[in-house]
């Protein structure tokens, strides 16, 4: 059998094996063989690793393609990922009536993306709810988030009239009897916010710490309390998404110990893992949740460690610095972050304390792959997607948003050097950057695919 590729002179990250030195062969797009480095592999293209790792692709369950430049967001931000090692995105689809505007979504991504890519739907009304089962069937979306921040005066701000507990159980028991069906949830106590927040503006507060005082740990508890409950009484699937706190993880522990209730699935970001409240990126790193104090940070490393935390997603947000250059009250929320997700996780992670490579690659992608339904992702393994990362461990380098490639002109972590960043991105075995740099290929023809999940 002639192979399109060989990345030979690897360590390769194996299930349940860890680090192992060897060959792996690409056939049609697809892992055709992982072999010992001695076996000869015949292939028309062959790539010397230097001892390098060779990681599975990142798979970035959180992303908001779209927010930044509507018309080419996936052109821009699917380059961003890929120079970090992500090579799989689910961004989020809203609109008025998704059957009316999914479509045209689909096929602008199809054009602009260089990695693979599907989507959730944001949920913000009955109709959404009540034509659940019709757009996830059609579209093949298997994944959906609803916003508990948009209850009340928050929504109506944004147009939103029917966010309430009502629709969030509505929601639970539709997407309940779909199967496979997976329900996100935003968690904020939207309604004690204010209570919180006026006192510090009065008081002339223009700092981060006062961005947390006024969404602390136990509003974003009381909200993960209630989305528990009620999934555990309609049996949905659901997924504390961009989960923030010690207080709130707490708070899906207990509620996992419920015997016979159904998976609750918890997201984290890199920014809970790596910033905190006195980061010196300021309004830049303003977020919904907050980033907390440096015990919220530990407490991320610690369910990370024991499973606790099921995901890494990036909360992927890219919009100009002009909309940060204010006031930590007028500041847009959200900040990019698809392509930092390795880098901060090998610097941070692996480097500084020492986590296993096995563990933050099961959070990092096999558990995405696993929890949204894409089967061919998430592993080096034969028979998947030959979605591969080959990593320097070794290569520092510091954040510099101009050679991003997102349409942000930020960062919040720029100026910091890391330790450990890839050197190639290959998805379904075709190389999209190299070097810091997304490929010719790549930029002439994008060549991502859409990942239908139900």
């Amino acid at each position: 059998m002639t192979l399109d590729l060989v990345l030979k002179n690897a360590r390769i990250l194996l299930p349940q094996r860890g680090l192992v030195p060897g060959r792996i062969g690409v056939r049609a797009g697809r892992i055709a063989v992982i072999a010992d480095e001695a076996e000869a592999l015949d292939a028309r293209e062959t790539i010397d690793c230097e001892g390098r790792v060779v990681l599975p692709g990142v798979i970035d369950p959180h992303v908001h393609f779209g927010f930044g430049s509507p018309e080419t967001d996936f052109e821009t931000e699917s380059r961003n990922a890929a120079l970090g090692g992500t090579t799989s995105v689910l961004s989020f689809h809203r609109s008025k009536d998704i059957r009316d505007s999914f479509a045209e979504a689909h096929d602008r991504a199809v054009s602009q993306s260089c990695i693979d890519f599907g989507f959730h739907f944001g949920l913000t009304s009955h109709l959404h709810v009540e034509t659940l089962r019709e757009i996830s069937e059609k579209f093949g979306v298997s994944s959906y988030k609803l916003y508990m921040m948009y209850k009340g005066a928050a929504g109506l701000a944004k147009g939103f009239t029917d966010i309430d507990d009502g629709l969030l159980y509505a929601a639970l028991r539709e997407a309940a009897a779909i199967p496979g069906a997976v329900l996100g949830v935003h968690c904020e106590n939207v309604e004690v916010i204010p209570l919180l927040r006026d006192p510090l503006r009065a008081a002339g507060r223009d700092d981060l710490k006062a961005w947390n005082e006024q969404s602390p740990d136990f509003l974003e508890a009381e909200n993960v309390h209630r989305v528990c409950y009620f999934a555990g009484k309609t049996g949905a699937t659901v997924n504390i998404v961009h989960l923030s706190s010690k207080e709130a993880l707490d708070e899906v522990r207990r509620h996992r110990r419920t015997p016979g209730r159904p998976p609750i699935h918890v997201e984290t970001c890199p920014h809970y893992l790596f910033l905190n409240d006195e980061s010196p990126a300021g309004p830049y790193a303003k977020v919904n949740p907050p980033v907390r104090g440096q015990a919220d940070v530990e407490a991320m490393w610690e369910g990370v460690l024991d499973g606790s935390v099921t995901t890494i997603g990036s909360d992927h947000v890219p919009r100009k610095r002009s909309t940060k250059d204010k006031d930590i009250w007028s500041a847009s929320n959200g900040f990019p972050g698809t392509g930092m997700i390795l880098p901060i996780l090998l610097h941070e992670g692996y480097h500084r304390r020492g986590v296993p490579l096995e563990r933050l690659m099961q959070v990092a992608s096999g558990n995405a792959a696993q929890s949204y339904n894409m089967p061919s992702k998430g592993g080096i393994e034969v028979g998947k997607d030959a979605d591969l990362v080959v990593v320097d461990l070794d290569l520092e380098k510091t954040v510099d948003a101009a050679v991003l490639e997102s349409y942000a002109d930020y960062s919040p972590y720029e100026g910091m050097t890391l330790k450990g960043w890839p050197v190639r991105t290959l998805v379904r075995g075709r190389t999209v950057a190299l070097d810091g740099k997304i490929t010719e290929d790549a930029r002439r023809e994008p060549g991502g695919r859409y990942l239908r999940r139900l």
